[in-house]
């Protein structure tokens, strides 16, 4: 029987059941007209299950604080000063009394070595996280302690806040050597303020002090906080990758008894983190604070397992990265870590017999894991380095698992000399996936929409292992979902995809945005976290080819005023010239007397010295200056730029709105590596144009930036160094279509990222329908942030009626919607 097809006219009059549950305008809103045609017959992309997943690192104290449910913190009296100046053995813990900690042949073992010499009377006190300790009236906790002392010594614990105790005061007798001891509280009160006091009758050492939550995730010992933990489950995500990030490939890649005095500056490495808990390492984490590895390798595993997600571990390669860009060349090295990733898969899937398998058994594992994928390396800026270490990772790892996937990379970026170079490589390798990185802004996203159709539909799959899109609100959830309508449209290449970071302790940031927050008693999903959501709770089996009409695209020249900055490096310009592209002149300063045409919109020290323009703080980040008309388009700016000190290079801006609106030529960023052309929209950056490179300290350059439209072409001391066309359109109204082969239901998913909201002609190619299907909306403010207290960003569920082959539904301005039409 021949396809039928139809588009519809417009102008029919909206079914929109879920009105009555949202916000109805005073007057009537802007409305703007779509059309989108599906056809049924047709087979797009299969839709693998592991589709969407999540990403953990432990950053923003996510894992100690976070997700791994010990409330002590420091419990090993492990933090120290040259993992992070504030620290100290007794950071977070007080003494009432005599004590000192000890890291002598006393030590309770080799990786735990400091421990608390308490003296007779006296106590000590851990103020836990955040605000305190938190307990819940009748909630039980398990508290343990390894302590050795004389035997007939008695230990008193206690739990109070400023209100009184929180619990009856327990006693533990010990009976000599380093032993283990355990007693259980029922919390009388609610509290988040709490310390937890232990006692001493005489003279005693402690180590290991811990209180647990017996209420964890599925109630595992050594577990998971209930609540962060069920967020994620919510989400029934494809696979979990862990553990990093910047943490895999940062540090030592030595032994612990290679680094010198022991101390813990020192990439994630597998074994470090299994075995019972008193023996595994602590070690400084990349993200400036200290991670226990309570929470480890297997309890990665374990928990992948529990929510029915793949989990997909990533392993040191011997190229560092996140700025530090070295390529470690010590052979016996490399050895090693390629054995230890071959231990890891005999962890994760060998017999209880095998090696590593009799661990994970002996940790209450029996089963293997079934591990099918595995990541080697993280953002790597070395590409050559990294790839000739990557081919020894996978051949090992195929000669003795064959059918495990070894998944490279493309570096930090979504563009640029290391992108392309890294891509090449893994292509000419015939690598199985790439996993991309990239955090750009809400309008690279609506622009970019259609970044995978190109991709070579024969060459290695995409792994988009970290994105998001610079922001918690509304508006960049909305870009995101526009995204990640792409990601499902070309489902045959792009097989894995995860937003990045997961968690984020409010107290303790050091990235933003991220998917979920929390503090010591609550967390809430962010307006991304209920994008994510909705899309792998209705992911489909396989994409239904669709098409929709796009917005008319108004757009005039490149325009706005000029900008001197510096990141992280002091720098001297002078003679800024601003000329019209008839010759006529706009703007000039040779710092002959003042600068009192600039204006100071950032940080740092600006002065004039000796008829230059001076930033003088080599610590200061964003110290922008600007100066000009906004409404200036067309238009030459030359400028010369000397870099004095620091770590990176000089920024010259141009098209300069506000604060938050411009774009800039970055000149020897990323620690003076690269250059780069950055486009600022509300605040977040995109990257434009990259190329490798470094600025000389004390070397004066000409840099020449000319606008024409929406054309840009950069000189540097006056050959042309590179261009770019900034003209494609941040299209708001995208949608996809999938079918969930379960239920039958096709899955129309329509994001309208405008103010108007989208009148739409929907034609299903005559597809037999039930006349009612389920909407589910989000819909807000576009600055709407969800937090503890509200959250603007919620799900709404609506029946709507008058559903047939051919139909008209109005999306809401601001929104994302998922309609589920049963097929008859």
């Amino acid at each position: 029987m021949p396809r039928t097809r139809f588009r519809l006219g417009l102008g029919v009059t909206a079914l929109l059941a879920a009105s009555a549950l949202l916000p109805v305008p005073a007057q009537a809103a802007p409305v703007a007209d779509y059309t989108i045609t599906v056809d049924p017959t047709a087979r797009g992309a299969a839709i693998d299950d592991t589709m969407y997943g999540v990403f953990f690192e432990d950053i923003n104290r996510a894992a100690d604080g976070g997700l791994y449910a010990e409330l002590v913190q420091n419990r090993s009296f492990e933090y120290s000063t040259a993992d992070n100046r504030s620290y100290t053995p007794l950071t977070a813990w007080t003494v009432d009394g005599s004590a000192q900690t000890l890291d002598d042949d006393g030590r309770l073992n080799e990786r735990n070595r400091t421990y608390l010499a308490l003296a007779a009377g006296s106590s000590v006190t851990n103020a836990g996280y955040n605000t305190g300790i938190r307990v819940e009236a009748g909630k039980t906790y398990d508290f343990s302690v390894w302590a050795r002392a004389a035997s007939g010594t008695t230990l008193t614990v206690g739990l109070q806040d400023a209100a009184g105790p929180l619990v009856g005061a327990r006693k533990v007798a010990v009976r000599g050597g380093w032993a283990k001891y355990s007693v259980t509280f029922a919390a009388g009160r609610t509290s988040s303020y709490g310390r937890l006091t232990v006692a001493t009758s005489a003279a005693a050492a402690l180590d290991m002090v811990s209180l647990f939550p017996r209420d964890t995730y599925r109630h595992e010992p050594n577990g998971l906080r209930k609540d962060l933990a069920e967020k994620v489950a919510a989400l029934h995500p494809g696979f979990v990758r862990f553990p990093g990030g910047c943490l895999v490939n940062t540090g030592s890649m030595q032994d612990y008894s290679e680094a010198s005095g022991w101390q813990r500056t020192r990439a994630y490495q597998w074994k470090d983190t299994v075995g019972p808990v008193e023996q595994r390492a602590t070690n400084a984490n990349f993200w400036g604070y200290n991670q226990s590895y309570g929470l480890g390798y297997y309890e990665y595993f374990r928990f992948a397992e529990d929510i029915g997600a793949m989990p997909l571990p990533v392993v040191p390669a011997l190229v560092t990265g996140c700025g530090q860009d070295k390529a470690v060349v010590d052979d016996a090295l490399l050895e090693r870590h390629i054995q230890d990733t071959l231990d890891l898969i005999e962890f994760a899937n060998g017999p209880a017999t095998s090696k590593w398998g009799k661990v994970r058994a002996g940790m209450g594992h029996p089963e293997p894991f079934h591990l099918t994928h595995i990541e080697v390396g993280n953002e790597e800026n070395l590409p050559d380095e990294f790839f000739a270490r990557f081919q020894q990772f996978r051949a090992a790892i195929q000669a003795a698992y064959p059918d495990v996937k070894v998944i490279s990379n493309s570096g930090p970026d979504d563009s640029g000399t290391v992108f392309d170079t890294a891509w090449k490589l893994n292509r000419e390798g015939h690598v199985d996936l790439v996993d991309e990185h990239y955090y750009n802004s809400p309008q690279w996203f609506l622009q970019n929409n259609d970044r995978y159709d190109s991709y070579d539909r024969q060459g290695p799959k995409v792994f988009l292992g970290e994105y998001a899109s610079q922001g918690n609100a509304w508006q960049n959830a909305l870009s995101e979902a526009a995204y990640m309508t792409g990601l499902e449209r070309n489902a045959d290449v792009v097989k894995l995809a995860s937003y990045a970071p997961l968690f984020a302790n409010e107290d303790a940031v050091q990235w933003r945005p991220d998917l979920v927050w929390f503090n010591n008693h609550a967390s809430w999903g962010s307006a991304n976290y209920e994008v994510q959501k909705l899309f792998m709770n209705n992911t489909g089996d396989r994409v239904v080819p669709s098409k929709a009409s796009g917005t008319p695209s108004v757009s005039g020249p490149i325009s706005g005023a000029i900008g001197l900055s510096t990141w992280a490096t002091s720098a001297a310009y002078d003679d800024v010239k601003v000329t019209a592209a008839d010759g006529t002149a706009l703007f000039g300063d040779d710092f002959s007397t003042d600068a009192s045409r600039w204006t100071h919109t950032g940080g740092g020290s600006w002065s004039v010295q000796d008829g230059q323009y001076v930033q003088t703080d080599a610590a200061a980040e964003n110290t922008m200056v600007q100066a000009g008309d906004p409404a200036w388009h067309d238009y030459d700016l030359q400028v010369k730029a000397t870099k004095k000190s620091g770590k990176e290079g000089f920024l010259v801006a141009f098209g300069v709105k506000d604060t938050g609106n411009y774009y800039w030529w970055n000149l020897g960023g990323w620690n003076n590596t690269q250059s780069a052309v950055e486009q600022a929209t509300d605040g977040g950056k995109s990257t434009l144009l990259t190329k490798a490179g470094t600025i000389e300290t004390g070397r004066a350059y000409d840099l020449d930036v000319k606008v024409r439209g929406r054309q840009v072409t950069l000189f540097l001391d006056g050959q042309q160094w590179g261009g770019f066309t900034d003209d494609k359109p941040a299209e708001p109204f995208r949608q996809v279509v999938t079918r969930d082969a379960a239920t039958g239901d096709l899955i129309v998913k329509v994001v309208n990222a405008q103010d108007a909201a989208a009148r739409t002609a929907l034609d299903l190619g005559g597809a037999k329908v039930a006349s009612r299907a389920t909407a589910t909306t989000l819909a807000a403010a576009p600055d709407a942030v969800n937090s503890e207290m509200n959250t603007p960003v919620t799900p709404v569920t609506s029946t709507v009626t008058g559903v047939a082959a051919r139909f008209t539904y109005t999306f809401p301005a601001n929104s994302v919607t998922f309609l589920r039409i049963r097929r008859k």
